[in-house]
């Protein structure tokens, strides 16, 4: 009697085990192919935003580089302006000790 509840219990657990790995009624997939489906989908996705992310990134650089000759120009034009304002003071500067030295 044991054995033979032993044997319908073995049976039972097979035919579970084999009723999961079959087909589902949903779309003809079982769970393997369906978890690789979804696992599909996912990575055209992250693809998909990855690329979209490399893309603001090519355009951000693209503006800096289109905006980098107008800053080193505008650089040039402030370091001109500051050295001649230095200019002027150690001129003032220079008249003034002269001045102090009379």
């Amino acid at each position: 009697m044991k054995r033979m509840t032993l044997i319908g219990v073995l049976c039972a657990a097979s035919l579970a085990s084999l009723a999961g790995c079959g087909k589902s009624d949903n779309n003809g997939m079982g769970p393997a192919q369906e978890a690789g489906r979804k696992i599909d989908e996912a990575s055209v996705k992250v693809a998909a935003k990855v690329h979209e992310e490399v893309g603001k990134a090519d355009a951000a650089a693209a503006d800096a580089r289109a905006k980098t000759p107008d800053a080193v120009e505008q650089a040039k034009r402030n370091l001109d302006k500051v050295t001649d304002k230095v200019g002027q003071k150690v001129e003032e500067a220079g008249q003034k000790m002269q001045q102090d030295a009379k």
